[in-house]
């Protein structure tokens, strides 16, 4: 009982936060308008192929439904399916990387999956399958992580169930490669009510977390060698910077009565503190010794924003920060940050401890439509 109440209690708060701040919310708007095309294709205009990833077009619809953008989300959707997946995300993985080849032609330039687009893109179908009570998005989602799990999962010789990466290139003999970052929890508390192996995953995807990060810092990537365990990884040894970031933003993104929750803040205090010490974040941090390099750009600030909820002071400098610097129209990544960091410490979206979203538009400001 006393749990219900709290819950509907939080509902209420974020659909009163709705009214005021969350129907509105410009920062999507100038994130469409800088990165999205009347097609529904999220650009990367850093990039000299004008790139679109898997990455993206996840994010994309993500925000779309944070924001109640349904014409937003199914023209991301249909791109996504048209060009990513060759017609159909019940039939393929979407390809990671999309755009102009040697010829100047527009393509799939690799065919290979990333596992973290595919479970945000199933996610973000389950979610907007229940939240716009759509039959329709909530099949696509069902056989996409289905498809996911019998194409990108492997159960490690003393690991466990385990996310790969991507569909190939990421197993050589006894050594699997991992990014912490593919994997955040709230995902797999919301797939695990579904089915396995997300169930399972839930505490293999802990340790990773918790066992890679002995001083505080998540890396980059990481390498499991059986009989060996955690190894550096031969490309990125001992690095975290623009992929950990993420390992700091979902995990403070969790519910406040997430079981896992209470010891990821704790293991991270390391980088919570720093920041706040610093008054910036590190762009990059070398894992095993707690050596950083260079400022993190303003993405990073806002990604560390629900880290440093219970530090006040701290959380105003971030704030700020982002406030004076905003993204441009040349930040793809910084912008994503943005969003998701920002748009959750304004309150327009949190996630329960089953891993449902909860935008602020559930309550008075849900779609007519």
């Amino acid at each position: 009982m006393r749990a219900t109440l709290k819950h509907l209690l939080s509902s209420l708060l974020l659909c009163a936060v709705g009214t005021a701040q969350a129907c509105p919310w410009p920062a999507w708007q100038q994130y469409k308008q800088f990165y999205i095309s009347d097609e529904g294709r999220v650009i990367d205009p850093s990039s000299p192929n004008a790139i679109t990833t898997s990455e993206g077009q996840s994010y994309g619809l993500f925000f779309a439904l944070v924001a109640n953008d349904r014409p937003a989300f199914d023209k991301l959707l249909t791109w996504t399916e048209n060009n990513l997946a060759a017609g159909g995300l019940s039939a393929r993985l979407p390809a990671w990387l999309w755009g102009k080849n040697e010829k100047q032609q527009w393509e799939v330039l690799d065919k290979n999956s990333a596992s973290d687009a595919d479970l945000w893109i199933a996610y973000d179908l389950l979610e907007a399958g229940r939240l716009w009570q759509s039959r329709r998005y909530q099949t696509l989602g069902t056989l996409l992580l289905q498809r996911i799990g019998r194409e990108e999962v492997a159960d490690i010789p003393g690991l466990g169930v385990m996310l790969l990466p991507g569909k190939v290139g990421f197993v050589a003999g006894d050594r699997w490669r991992f990014n912490p970052s593919y994997l955040p929890p709230q995902l797999l508390a919301r797939f695990a009510a579904l089915s396995e192996p997300w169930k399972t995953m839930q505490s293999t995807r802990q340790r990773l977390w918790l066992e890679t990060a002995p001083r505080g810092f998540s890396p980059d990537w990481v390498v499991w060698q059986a009989e060996q365990g955690w190894q550096p990884d031969s490309v990125k040894p001992n690095v975290g910077s623009y992929d950990a970031i993420r390992v700091y933003l979902w995990a403070g993104m969790l519910a406040d009565d997430d079981p896992h929750k209470a010891a990821l803040v704790q293991q991270f205090l390391p980088m919570a503190q720093l920041t706040a010490q610093q008054a910036l974040p590190p762009e990059i941090v070398a894992t095993n010794t707690g050596k950083t390099t260079g400022n993190g750009p303003v993405g990073f600030s806002a990604a560390l924003l629900p880290l440093l909820a219970d530090q006040p002071g701290a959380l105003a400098v971030q704030r700020q920060r982002i406030k004076d610097n905003p993204p441009g129209k040349n930040a793809y990544f910084d912008a994503s940050l943005t969003l998701f960091g920002q748009g959750w410490d304004q309150q327009r979206y949190r996630f329960n401890r089953q891993g449902e979203l909860q935008p602020s538009w559930s309550g008075q400001c849900a779609s007519l439509e």
